[in-house]
């Protein structure tokens, strides 16, 4: 389990704003912070891995203290058992792809394990060459790679699919859900797709400006059960089509197209040509149909 309580300053598009979060996550389990930019998600990842110190902290990591400012306790990271994927791939330019997913392999680590990554994430061919020749999906997938070779107990993924296309991401979704639950790796992964959230978290933390404002299922969570929102507009659904998990509906507002998701309890009582009403609750629409 991991119990985490972390605040830090943090300087945003708007100026000074604290990020103040209390985590309680269950051993094994899959969950997203989901979220705009800039409100603390990545920082909050840093944190629990030990790159970032916070200004006032308690981490503790299945009973073991990782973090404690108060005692002045602070495990150093290579020591915390953490396979992390940074936004920015962080990739070892005078290595070759193999050579960056064999460093994170731990001493006495099973060597075979790499050839297994390196073909489950289709890198066979370029496993010879340096990143600056590959593309960006191709590093991101080197960098999820390397993350998984280290066998960690916490997995810390952030936004780690946004530059793949959708074949090879759809069986990325696939792989990583079967390793994590056989593997039984507690993961934590920082997402702005929402449908992608829904395939692979169990449970969801939404924040807004540094604070968790919503906790829970992700059929709870973007479920369009409160009617109260900031901006609401009236329209036309135009066109309805099934999207992995989840739909997607094209809807006339004004003379502006607008395309959003609905999960699929809302998408069955919907038709194309009926009226709705767009809720934008903050960054999570919700689809209501109008009578």
């Amino acid at each position: 389990m991991i119990e985490a309580l972390v605040n830090k300053k943090l300087i945003g598009s708007n100026g000074s704003f604290q990020l103040a979060v209390e985590l309680k996550i269950a051993e094994g389990e899959f969950v997203a912070l989901f979220g705009p930019s800039g409100v603390g998600k990545t920082t909050l990842l840093r944190c629990l891995a030990g790159l970032e110190q916070a200004d006032q902290a308690n981490i503790r990591f299945n009973g073991t203290i990782w973090v404690d400012t108060a005692l002045r306790i602070n495990v150093e990271p290579q020591l915390r058992r953490v396979g992390y994927m940074f936004q920015d791939y962080a990739l070892f330019p005078n290595m070759t792809v193999r050579g960056n997913v064999e460093f994170a392999l731990r001493k006495g680590g099973n060597k075979q394990r790499i050839n297994e990554l390196v073909e489950l994430m289709d890198l066979g061919e370029l496993q010879h060459q340096k990143p600056e020749t590959l593309s960006g999906g191709q590093k991101q997938r080197v960098a999820l790679a390397r993350a998984l070779a280290s066998e960690p107990s916490l997995l810390l993924l952030d936004e780690p699919f946004s530059a793949l296309d959708a074949e090879i991401r759809g069986r990325l979704h696939h792989e990583v859900l079967r390793l994590q639950r056989s593997l039984g790796i507690t993961t934590i992964i920082v997402s702005h797709n929402v449908g992608e959230v829904y395939k692979l978290a169990k449970q969801v933390f939404m924040m807004e400006a540094g604070h968790i404002v919503q906790q829970g299922s992700p059929a709870d969570v973007f479920s369009a059960g409160q009617t109260i929102g900031k901006f609401r507009f009236t329209g036309e659904i135009l066109a309805l089509e099934p999207m992995d998990v989840l739909y997607s509906l094209t809807v006339l507002v004004g003379n502006q197209i607008v395309k959003v998701v609905a999960m699929p309890d809302e998408a069955l009582s919907l038709s194309v040509g009926d009226a709705v009403m767009l809720v934008s609750k903050a960054f999570n629409p919700m689809i209501l149909k109008l009578e």
